[in-house]
């Protein structure tokens, strides 16, 4: 998973300052999986903030064109990478699409909606990976639709293995702004958790499914 460490360690203050990401080892959330997790990350706030949605989307297209090359076309992961995924897009002077978790059962029965043609150099945008599984399904649904995947950029992750072996298996490069490696030091560093909070969400990363059950 590729990043830039200078990146990874602003995004992820950004994403403290404006409670994007809350740490609570004390009192854990529990995730849509049924996770207990001493981490919790909604990068749709980003939204709420304009200098820190244009930060957002301008790395975005920086590292977007460093790394994979400029696009055809970028592609947003429903719902949570639409808003961002537009912004990027406009930045980058390129067209948008997004893609649904699966296809409609009505109308036009559409995976991906916007304009696409077959053979288009595509770039994915998400705002989150955990293990990875919802954005390759996204992947291989602009695969079927006949382009080509250059890549994904994606705003944060948890730096779970499960997600490095999913993408390699998958043959996709991923671009991360920032990662759990760069959050955890820093917020040590601006107290938002103690060194002892520290282990505990270190061990988390270890086994999320299992832990503190």
């Amino acid at each position: 998973m590729i990043f830039n460490k200078d990146t990874a360690e602003k995004t992820a203050e950004l994403l403290l300052q404006i409670n994007a990401i809350k740490l609570n080892p004390r009192n854990p959330f529990t995730w849509a999986s049924g996770w207990n997790s001493p981490i919790y990350c909604d990068n749709r706030i980003i939204l709420s903030f304009p200098a820190v949605r244009n930060y957002i989307r301008d790395e975005f297209s920086k590292n977007i064109e460093k790394q994979f090359g400029k696009p055809d076309v970028i592609a947003g992961v429903a719902t949570g990478a639409i808003g961002i995924g537009i912004l990027v897009a406009e930045s980058l002077g390129l067209p948008f699409v997004y893609v649904r978790p699966e296809h409609k059962k009505h109308g036009r029965l559409n995976q991906v909606e916007g304009y696409l043609q077959k053979g288009q150099n595509v770039i994915v945008v998400e705002d989150l990976i955990s293990t990875g599984n919802s954005s390759l399904l996204a992947v291989e649904a602009l695969k079927e639709a006949g382009t080509n995947v250059k890549g994904m950029a994606a705003i944060f992750s948890y730096d779970f293995e499960v997600a490095t072996e999913n993408f390699r298996n998958a043959n996709i490069d991923l671009f991360t702004l920032s990662n759990y490696e760069n959050l955890l030091p820093l917020a040590v560093a601006k107290r938002y958790i103690t060194e002892e909070e520290e282990i505990t969400l270190q061990e988390w990363r270890k086994s999320p499914s299992t832990w503190a059950k």
